[in-house]
């Protein structure tokens, strides 16, 4: 076997084994200045940081075009999508389209306010404070400068698909 395919194998082997980890899954909204529109993606790599202060962190793939965006400063909309949103979830990990056509949006409150999609289990509205080099790539730590928790049941992404969580207890 060629190093090559032995590092494919070991890949993909590896991101099995991480899809074991449920993750909550989101969508980050914020707006490109420089091409004057509104951007958003879906993310898993969602964690918290600190609470004091109140800091998050996510990931973004180096090859991303939407990179440059996240600058430290920028303002950005982190959702926490509901168990319903599986269609926004799909719909926002997918390139190349209009991915705000037809989404269901709160009202900004100002024309700097990223967009925000209603209905979402949470929002966290925040900065980006930092960026760190994470292999391919690039962590964003960001401080949360406010946040709405509407309470939906979360949607989680578990071994390569979405799911939801039975929250009965025992």
């Amino acid at each position: 076997m060629t190093m090559s395919a032995d590092r494919a194998l070991n890949a993909r082997a590896f991101r099995n084994a991480l899809g074991e980890f449920p993750t909550g899954v989101t969508v980050i909204t914020a707006l490109d200045r420089d091409q004057h529109r509104a951007v958003g993606m879906t993310i898993s790599s969602f964690n918290s940081v600190s609470l004091d202060p109140p800091l998050v962190l996510w990931s973004l793939v180096k090859s991303s075009p939407n990179l440059h965006v996240f600058e430290v400063g920028c303002h950005h909309v982190i959702h926490i999508l509901g168990a319903h949103q599986r269609d926004l979830a799909s719909r926002f990990a997918t390139p190349e389209i209009n991915k705000f056509e037809s989404v269901a949006l709160r009202e900004p409150l100002s024309d700097a306010e990223p967009p925000v999609i209603d209905g979402c289990a949470a929002n966290f509205f925040c900065t980006v404070e930092s960026r760190i080099d994470g292999g391919d790539h690039v962590i964003v730590v960001a401080s949360v400068q406010r946040f709405d928790h509407m309470g939906p049941e979360p949607l989680v992404f578990h071994r390569g698909r979405f799911a939801t969580l039975d929250l009965r207890t025992s």
